[in-house]
């Protein structure tokens, strides 16, 4: 789910489903869901409505779930996290929810993973795990301030485990851990599922190894299993997800749901850092936090993004609609996560995906192929 997390960390997302009226005579088919972001109040006053020979948005089952998502949905993780903020973000959701019918959203958070820095979003712990105490306390607390009972897709947010994160590429053997075992993890979610207030589970930021181990847990263990993994994906992120993951998350596989997280690249696709004085850059997070999120301004992200700029101008494409239309159009992308400070960003966002020619043009996916080749995972740092 930009990122999926409330109970853990100050954010969550939301979906809308089908016949749901956020707006009068505005039905989803034509939009996604419409709230807060980055920790700011949730914008609900402005009606986004399609025009005639625009696409309505598609609606996709998740993994194995019972859930049908829009495949553009909100994320309102405010990176980067403040202990100050933390749990803002589930107030205003949870404010703004009282005024809707509960059953015609889709609701999804998350649980933090192992860490070491984030006690604070517990009431006595000094080290944060994904064992049954931190996930019993992580989603009671996440149902209070959200105003609601139960939460339709619960994901880890990162693994209990070591795995390559934050900026690491590479798996580093001499950091490995003891961590909560896949099955423990699993009965403490069964748990809550059986009293109701969970009805699906998912991960993020999780590996092949993860993911099959979670699967396999499940089926010998008859625990539920998880239906989606929320991963980075993008123009600028492939390798990652497509040299194994792809296969694993395959439908006739394990049928995993793909929900792509930063798919403009935390903002870098727009092409608003390109120009570091420009008014637009300066107000963007990667400038306001220096050194947050290095890969995207320290590597060859930047030539990478002139490259797929240049490929959208030339098709007469904006550089929203050639990311957001790339993600969109993958085979196993059930939905992108999109994250916006303004109505304005919102409505662009979601514009790019009833507005961009569907699927993409055949010179269009040639071109993004012919840059890959050359600038493969250029964040790498």
């Amino acid at each position: 789910m930009a990122s999926v997390a409330g109970s853990s960390l100050p954010s969550c997302t939301l979906l809308l489903r089908r016949d749901f009226e956020l707006f009068p005579g505005v039905r989803p088919k034509r939009l996604s869901t419409i709230n807060g972001g980055r920790g700011r109040r949730p914008m609900v006053g402005s009606p986004i409505r399609a025009k005639q020979g625009e696409s309505a948005l598609q609606y996709r089952k998740l993994g194995d779930s019972d859930l049908r998502i829009s495949e553009v949905m909100l994320g309102t993780y405010p990176v980067p996290m403040r202990k100050e903020t933390q749990g803002r973000t589930d107030l205003y959701i949870g404010s703004w929810m009282k005024s809707k019918p509960r059953d015609k959203v889709i609701l999804a958070t998350k649980v933090c993973g192992y860490s070491e820095r984030s006690s604070y979003i517990r009431d006595n712990a000094k080290v944060l795990r994904v064992d049954a105490a931190n996930i019993r306390e992580s989603v009671e607390k996440s149902l209070k301030r959200l105003s609601t009972d139960y939460i339709d897709l619960l994901q880890i947010h990162w693994p209990d485990r070591y795995v390559a994160l934050f900026g690491e590429f590479t798996y580093d053997p001499a950091k490995w851990r003891p961590s909560v075992p896949f099955a423990e993890q699993l009965r403490a979610l069964q748990e809550l599922i059986d009293e109701g207030k969970v009805r699906y589970i998912g991960v993020s930021n999780e590996t092949s190894y993860g993911v099959m181990e979670f699967v396999h847990a499940a089926e010998v263990q008859k625990l539920p299993k998880i239906a989606s993994i929320q991963n980075s994906y993008s123009l600028l992120v492939r390798c990652r997800f497509e040299v194994d993951l792809v296969e694993v998350c395959h439908p006739n596989n394990c049928n995993i749901g793909l929900l792509a997280y930063s798919p403009l690249a935390s903002g870098t696709l727009s092409g608003k850092y390109l120009d570091i004085y420009s008014e637009a850059a300066k107000r963007g997070r990667l400038s306001i936090f220096p050194g947050y999120m290095d890969r995207y301004k320290g590597s060859l992200a930047k030539e990478a993004t002139e490259l797929y700029i240049q490929l959208a101008k030339k098709h007469g494409l904006t550089p929203v609609q050639l990311a957001l239309g790339f993600v969109r159009d993958r085979p196993f992308t059930t939905s992108s996560i999109i994250g916006a400070t303004s109505v304005d960003q919102l409505k662009e966002d979601i514009d790019a995906f009833i507005t961009t020619m569907r699927p993409l043009p055949p010179e269009v996916v040639d071109g993004i192929e012919d840059i890959f080749k050359r600038y493969k995972d250029p964040a790498i740092l």
